[in-house]
């Protein structure tokens, strides 16, 4: 009998773990693979929801997170914690996602001590250093260290074979944030309402998601956002804006002040992850700087504008879908007024499918993975089609918040 292959999987932060649930649970079933789950709380609140949602407890806590604490405050601990890790527990490979400083910090662990690194969303890119910052940074390093790269993407896979990236090593396994949410979607669970203030309605009128915490955009442009959401919303008290403001305290210094008091503008807590997907199906469309939420508001018909410069996933740019809009008020308050006034601008924006995840993604992924190891077929790539989803009547039958 083949014995199991040992992995490590890494998580720090709420969207690691949303994208690294399903890849979890398909370690834990094939027979080849065994997994541990390894958390370095580098968010712990915010990630612990994850935890409770999915009834995920990690084998591995370094509980790292400190007040105000500098990048390299966090690879400092990171790497210390994840070095005695992978020497207590010997996996044959370490799986690591996307582009956080957790991410770079367990990648650069398992390089110094040969252990092959598996990077989960490979591949995206901005094409600018410094924005996002420092993502843009933390994908390219894990890039140049990983062995093996699971691109969401073709375009994705494209950007690896352009820098050299082996290409037996890239596999195009779809997204497998897009895999989560279909499984939030299907339970059917609604607990939206409970986070919401009294009086606020998401039905009764349009209801507009804003997401803002990046930390390219902390300070002036986050200002600028404010700015324009409250012109908006003074302008018009029969449109609703819900922001979940993010803990960072640089964040919450910014918004609290100048959006609070306002009757058709809710500043809640971080929404735990179900919550979360209810206020993206039950929003008429989304401001956000969210790479995640990109991904996601396809597959639930919400067009989007994004609060960035650029963006590593110009597939929703290219269909129609997602809009660059910056953050500046002036253009927020434009493209916001748009799509809120012009039907046939808003209708160019709806779209059912989703260029970024058929909900296959993790089966794809460890199927890769085995392949690289020599134990199994090489898995079919994901085809950006428009692919199979839930039905649209299943994915709208979660917003029956009562108003």
């Amino acid at each position: 009998m083949t014995k199991q292959v040992r992995t490590l999987s890494i998580v720090g932060t709420r969207p690691e773990a949303i994208k690294m649930v399903p890849v979890i649970r398909e370690l834990r079933q094939h027979p080849l693979t065994e997994t541990v789950l390894v958390s370095t709380a580098q968010h712990r609140e915010m990630l612990d929801q994850v935890f409770s949602l999915f009834d995920l407890v990690p084998d591995v806590d370094l509980n790292i997170m400190l007040p105000r604490q500098s990048l390299n405050d966090i690879v400092r601990r990171a790497v210390e914690g994840l070095d005695h890790v992978y020497q207590q527990y010997h996996p044959d490979v370490v799986l690591v996602q996307g582009d956080t400083t957790t991410a770079f910090a367990a990648s650069l662990a398992a390089f110094n001590r040969k252990i092959p690194a598996a990077h989960v969303e490979a591949g995206l890119r901005s094409c600018q250093l410094w924005n996002p910052y420092p993502e843009e940074a933390n994908r390219r390093l894990i890039a140049a260290i990983a062995s093996m790269h699971f691109a969401p993407t073709k375009k994705s896979a494209d950007n690896l074979r352009r820098e050299n990236i082996p290409p037996p090593s890239i596999y195009v396994t779809g997204n497998t944030g897009i895999d989560c949410l279909f499984r939030i979607i299907e339970s059917r669970k609604s607990h939206l309402a409970q986070y919401l203030p009294e009086g606020f309605h998401v039905h009764g009128g349009r209801m507009i998601l804003v997401t803002a915490h990046r930390r390219e955009n902390v300070g002036g442009p986050l200002e600028q956002l404010c700015e324009a959401v409250r012109e908006l919303a003074l302008q018009d008290p029969t449109t609703w804006y819900l922001y979940p403001v993010h803990l960072n305290p640089a964040v919450r210094d910014t918004v609290l002040p100048r959006l609070s008091g306002l009757r058709n503008i809710a500043l809640t807590e971080p929404l735990p992850y179900g919550a979360f997907v209810e206020a993206m199906a039950a929003s008429y469309f989304i401001l956000t700087d969210s790479g995640g939420v990109q991904e996601e508001a396809p597959a639930l018909g919400k067009p989007v504008l994004v609060l960035r410069e650029t963006t590593e996933r110009p597939e929703g740019i290219a269909s129609g879908v997602a809009m660059l809009v910056g953050m500046e008020k002036k253009q927020i308050v434009q493209e916001t007024r748009r799509l809120l006034n012009d039907e046939f601008a808003y209708q160019r924006m709806v779209g059912y499918g989703n260029p970024y995840g058929d909900g296959k993604a993790a089966k794809r992924t460890v199927g890769a993975l085995v392949h690289w190891l020599g134990l199994g077929p090489r898995p079919q790539e994901f085809d950006e089609v428009i692919p199979d989803h839930p039905p649209i009547e299943e994915r709208h039958a979660m917003v029956a918040v009562a108003d």
